[in-house]
């Protein structure tokens, strides 16, 4: 399960869409410098820390503040909603009618049983795309927002001793794809397909915890 993951405004080369859009990495640099390296987490339901997501937008992409984890009724949904595994999408596809693209630089995981943190990042802190399902949410007080659910998938083999899942990582080329394609069980083969190009580039690092780079072990 990913719980947390990193927004570096240092991140260098961007693998977000096929065409940067100057103003969406302007935007994300920006959230990012606010967010002062603080780890991105699950949408709290008093400190509303909202998140940035790349959403299709009249044809083309922009970048939104969205609430990870499902709204239920006006309250953070009862089950487990900020992770959603490939699997069940393969098997109801419906879920694939709203999509975005989570941007990191990195992502933690937990490797048990010696409960030591690890961060994943792809290559030396590139900025890169997470698949998401998305659906609308309400607050109880009426304020709408975006919600969003990461994609998680079998982790790569050379990964799988550290933690047996992984995000589904969107490369720069499927990108339109996955924000603008019909939804259907096709879209989600297609995203793994993609995903697995980018599977040797990712690296693990050790951390004392999740709470930054500060805390590299070494």
């Amino acid at each position: 399960m990913c719980a947390s993951y990193g927004l570096d405004p240092r991140f260098t080369d961007a693998e977000l869409l096929a065409e940067a859009d100057a103003d969406i990495l302007d935007g994300l640099r920006v959230w990012a410098e606010r967010n002062a390296g603080e780890t991105v987490r699950p949408t709290g339901k008093n400190l509303r820390n909202l998140n940035p997501l790349i959403v299709p937008r009249d044809g083309d992409a922009a970048w939104e503040a969205s609430w990870w984890g499902y709204l239920v009724r006006g309250e953070p949904a009862k089950f487990p909603s900020i992770n959603t595994r490939s699997e069940r999408l393969q098997e109801r596809p419906g879920g694939l009618k709203g999509r975005g693209i989570v941007p990191m630089s990195s992502w933690f995981e937990m490797h048990k049983p010696d409960r030591v943190w690890q961060e994943f990042a792809l290559d030396n802190d590139a900025l890169f795309g997470v698949a998401a399902v998305t659906q609308p949410g309400r607050t109880a007080d009426g304020e709408e927002f975006t919600c969003y659910s990461i994609v998680m998938r079998p982790a790569a083999d050379h990964l799988a001793e550290v933690h047996d899942r992984m995000p589904v990582l969107i490369p720069t080329a499927f990108a339109h794809d996955w924000l603008h394609a019909d939804g259907g069980r096709e879209i989600i083969d297609e995203a793994l397909l993609a995903a697995a190009s980018l599977d040797e580039r990712v690296t693990v690092t050790p951390r004392k915890s999740d709470k930054g780079a500060a805390n590299r072990l070494f």
